[in-house]
């Protein structure tokens, strides 16, 4: 998810935790504790932008970095917020294990990892013992009817200072809200899987495998892609439909034009970072490769649209903000109310 996301909902469930320990400060110290694993943002500043691709939701949100961070951090806040507490070692099992601070550490970096598996980046749980990648496409990366909640509650819990039956308002508003929202996302995907199974199965189209994405800012269009022997089908589907069939658009994968580059570190990352759902093409005389996940710009005007995630191969220092550089390319009014039009169904 992004940032704001991950700081208003460290905030609230912070308070949720701590505000009884440390007041208004659980706020803050939740936001902060939420943010952590994107620590991995430095990597940035010394790979190559191939690389980078991969070491961010790499390590810092595995499971391992989860329990050695939390059981570090909660060593920390043991020894900074309980000095007078010196009778007992501060390395002792059970002050460790009856702290709320191992609580409070746990929850937020292990609802980070959570969170950011629901959408199509991938994350690294099992990072540094396996490269496979979590993603759950449930959920866009940018949502703002999950966010905004959580951003006006954890605003509300910053003013508010004494009033209990308030503060424990908004705490139940905003984390019961993001569950609820959360849950009708994987509902909504369910649908649109069962959908396009009957779709593949009646225009008798042999795949390999598929996935299914919500674009982005709503969880009602959603963005389809099958992986044949040699491409893919691509089309949009919204929950609000009352068409039957899926229409896809068939792109070629053009492995063949890696041939002169295959064996090249750079494009093997690519294609590990991509899950193999990709297209190659040439742009004028430039080579882009093209990770399908991230989806198309404003794809849901035009089908034939160039893809969000597209990386120059012969020109790899113009890759800055690869990944972010193509969401709202080309975006106007026309393009948005396109959106609003398409998710309201065919």
């Amino acid at each position: 998810m992004d940032s704001l996301t991950h700081i208003a909902l460290g905030a609230c469930v912070g308070d949720v935790l701590m505000r009884k320990h440390i007041g208004r400060k659980a706020l803050v110290l939740g936001a902060i504790a939420n943010s952590i694993p994107d620590i991995d943002f430095l990597a940035s500043f010394w790979l190559k932008i191939d690389e980078n691709l991969l070491a961010h939701r790499g390590f810092t949100h595995s499971i391992l970095f989860a329990l050695i961070s939390t059981f570090i951090l909660t060593l920390l806040c043991e020894h900074w917020f309980n000095k007078q507490k010196r009778g007992s070692s501060l390395y002792s099992f059970k002050r460790i294990k009856e702290s709320p601070w191992l609580l409070f550490w746990s929850i937020e970096i292990f609802l980070h990892l959570f969170l950011d598996a629901l959408n199509n980046y991938g994350t690294g749980w099992f990072e540094p013992f396996s490269h496979y990648r979590v993603a759950f496409n449930v959920i866009s990366v940018v949502d703002p009817f999950f966010s905004v909640w959580l951003g006006i509650a954890a605003v509300a819990l910053l003013c508010i200072k004494r009033k209990y039956k308030r503060i424990k308002f908004w705490q139940r508003f905003a984390l019961g809200l993001s569950i609820c929202y959360i849950m009708y996302c994987f509902f909504n995907k369910s649908i649109i899987n069962g959908v396009v199974k009957n779709s593949l199965n009646n225009q008798h189209i042999v795949y390999n495998d598929y996935f299914t994405t919500p674009t982005l800012l709503n969880n009602w269009l959603w963005y389809i892609v099958v992986s044949t022997d040699s491409g893919y089908y691509i089309g949009y589907r919204s929950t609000f439909d009352t068409k039957k069939e899926v229409d896809f658009t068939f792109f070629r994968r053009n492995k063949q034009l890696l041939s002169s580059v295959h064996d090249h570190v750079e494009v093997q990352n690519l294609k590990r970072f991509s899950k193999n759902f990709y297209t190659v093409e040439y742009w004028g005389d430039t080579l882009v490769f093209n990770d399908l996940r991230f989806g198309q710009i404003a794809g849901w005007q035009n089908p034939q649209a160039k893809f969000i995630f597209h990386y120059f191969l012969q020109h790899p220092t113009d890759n800055d903000l690869v990944v972010q550089r193509g969401r709202f390319m080309g975006w106007d009014r026309s393009a948005f109310n396109a959106l609003i039009k398409r998710i309201q169904g065919n």
